[in-house]
């Protein structure tokens, strides 16, 4: 395969990944400013985001830690959150899964809900590309992503209060979570998943310490290997 091919894929992945980069940059500020709000220092929000990179596992952790819940619980939730990284690894696996292991290792460590909604979709619709392809597309992906995720989350850190409440940064988290699940929800185990952990969600919210998420996660998994199951 020549390099030029190579780097269309990665070009390609970079172009692919640019409308994320409206909501990568507020929602990575929000964590920013959040963390440190709940008394944080730099240093502590920025190994957060560098090691952890995962949004809402980032988010569900901070709350949990400003609630003062017990390290087990959030500990427990930010897993449960982030339990999803697992299946798109299996999920992803069989096209990227014939790699060295530092390349495997690096590629899960940018393995985001991003990354690996556009690599599935583009390795759905060119099925005959080699896994240099697929390779150089998934890092085009992260290229755009990653940095700003971490660059952002320093600025927001640094800024802290004096961005002004009405700027409403909000608004990302919802927008960011919509963008990626709506193109996701293909089958109808997808929607029975999607449509249980909503309704669980709200049903159990009056369970204290948020655990009504982890319990409506639980389900919601649950319910659509089921119907996922009886569909095969």
């Amino acid at each position: 395969m020549s390099p030029s091919t190579t780097k269309s894929a990665l070009l390609r992945g970079v172009r692919a990944s640019l409308p994320f980069i409206i909501v990568i940059i507020p929602f990575a500020m929000l964590f920013g400013v959040a963390a440190t709000e709940a008394g944080l220092p730099i240093a502590q929000v920025m190994g957060f985001t560098v090691l952890v990179i995962a949004g809402a596992s980032q988010f569900t952790a901070l709350q949990f830690m400003i609630d003062n819940a017990p390290v087990l619980v959030i500990l427990a939730s930010a897993l449960a959150v982030n339990l999803r990284m697992a299946m798109y690894s299996a999920a992803i696996t069989p096209y990227l899964g014939d790699q060295p292991l530092w390349k495997r290792a690096l590629l899960s460590y940018i393995l985001v809900d991003q990354t690996y909604n556009l690599a599935i979709i583009d390795y759905e619709q060119r099925p005959d590309q080699t896994v240099a392809q697929r390779t150089a597309f998934f890092f085009g992906c992260a290229l755009p992503i990653v940095p700003l995720w971490i660059g952002f989350t320093w600025v927001g850190a640094a800024l802290g209060g004096q961005i002004p409440p009405e700027y409403g940064l909000d608004f990302a988290l919802p927008i960011a979570f919509l963008a990626m699940v709506a193109p996701a929800l293909r089958t109808l185990a997808h929607i029975a998943a999607a449509v249980t952990s909503v309704v669980l969600a709200l049903m159990l919210g009056f369970i204290p310490l948020n655990l009504g998420l982890l319990m409506a996660a639980v389900i919601a998994m649950m319910v659509g290997a089921e119907v996922e199951r009886r569909m095969a």
